[in-house]
């Protein structure tokens, strides 16, 4: 977009990752992305050779293997880059690692817990996955069912998780599970679990409508015993991390979905521009050419809300209340971006191989993850004076 306003929020070591990102997702991400779609998952080997240039974990201290540094704008330039080419999918298994485990890890690991899994899975060899969410338990946390139970040097864990994100490729899964009624604290504690405990099982690979290159599956768990040492963090405290790390989790959901809206329009405008319809190019008619106008404008003042918000990250000032609000309003925003868009399509528009189909799809979901808009708004509210 010629009107874009000039960004502010990178220096000269952030752009030069960006190119470094470009050209390996150019090169390793675009040729395989239809057939990932098809296979309902990226390959193995991805992982290992987005290690290999520094895709993972980048806010990761250095003597376990990761970047080294603590700023949030790198994974916010391997989400941009990602989205940019539509491969949304790809950008949750990436952000999956560096916005949501890793952070547990570094922040709540012991030394030899950051020792055993972080070099691994800063190299691509150890693919990480969070399991939150339940069948009756989604958005509400202190619902969940799972449970672990304390038996000598182990917790016998029992429960059933669903919507996990890499929950087929997995090796390592930071579980939240019950400990114990909530009385001086949540009752909820954090367990690492690892793809060879006997007991853990995964289900089906869950059919989405959308992210098919992403892969989304039930785990299950019978009687699991998982050392003490696998405990992150202190017993009973679960909740409270998982809270504070959400925070930045909704700025990555954001970030994407910021990413895809400009993507989309500016397929959007060249598809616009070169149809023909009444012996006119479509994006000269009027009517549509408003359209493009309004949603140039409102992708553009969320550009500005978006950078600011992710600059109050990076300086740690973000408030949830306002991650909220920018998740909120930026993924609502998408879903009439690319209903808008779609339309002008046209009937072309409701073709797979069309990119507006894709993005149309992958957009679904930014509104339901990460906390429903019905619970960002719930957050707002409550933070009003």
């Amino acid at each position: 977009m010629n009107a874009q306003l000039p960004r502010t929020l990178f220096d000269d070591d952030h752009n030069a990752f960006r190119a470094v990102v470009r050209e390996f997702i150019d090169g390793e991400v675009v040729p395989h992305l239809d057939r990932w779609a098809a296979d309902g998952s990226v390959d193995r080997e991805f992982y290992q050779a987005a290690g290999r240039v520094g895709l993972l974990g980048p806010a990761v201290p250095e003597p376990y293997g990761g970047g080294g540094v603590d700023d949030f704008r790198y994974s916010m330039v391997i989400t941009e880059e990602l989205c940019r080419v539509g491969a949304n999918a790809v950008s949750m298994s990436i952000g999956g690692f560096n916005d949501l485990v890793a952070p547990y890890l570094c922040g709540l690991g012991t030394e030899e817990q950051r020792r055993r899994w972080l070099p691994r899975a800063c190299s691509g060899g150890l693919v990480t996955a969070i399991a939150m969410s339940e069948p009756s338990a989604g958005s509400d946390l202190r619902a969940i069912r799972t449970s672990a139970t304390p038996e000598g040097d182990h917790y016998r864990l029992t429960g059933a998780k669903t919507f996990i994100s890499n929950g087929i490729l997995a090796d390592l899964v930071v579980v939240a599970a019950k400990t114990g009624p909530p009385r001086d604290r949540d009752g909820i504690s954090l367990f690492v679990v690892e793809r060879d405990m006997p007991g853990f099982t995964r289900g089906r690979k869950l059919a989405k409508i959308g992210l098919d290159a992403q892969d989304t599956a039930e785990l299950f768990f019978d009687e699991v015993l998982v050392p003490r040492t696998n405990l992150l963090g202190d017993e009973g405290r679960g909740l409270s991390y998982l809270m504070h790390n959400l925070t930045t989790e909704r700025m990555s959901v954001t970030v994407a979905a910021m990413a895809s809206m400009e993507r989309t329009l500016h397929h959007t405008l060249e598809y616009t521009r070169q149809r023909q319809a009444f012996g006119r190019a479509v994006a000269d008619f009027q009517h549509n050419r408003f359209v493009l106008a309004e949603l140039a404008t409102q992708i553009q003042v969320t550009r500005v809300f978006v950078d600011r918000c992710v600059t109050e990250l990076v300086d740690g000032t973000l408030t949830p209340e306002t991650a909220a609000m920018a998740k909120l309003w930026t993924t609502e925003l998408q879903q009439t971006v690319v209903q808008r868009c779609l339309q002008l399509y046209g009937g072309y528009g409701y073709m797979r191989e069309y990119p507006i189909a894709r993005d149309f799809l992958d957009a679904r979901v930014t509104t339901l993850f990460a906390g429903t808009s019905e619970i960002m708004k719930e957050i707002i509210a409550r933070s009003l004076p």
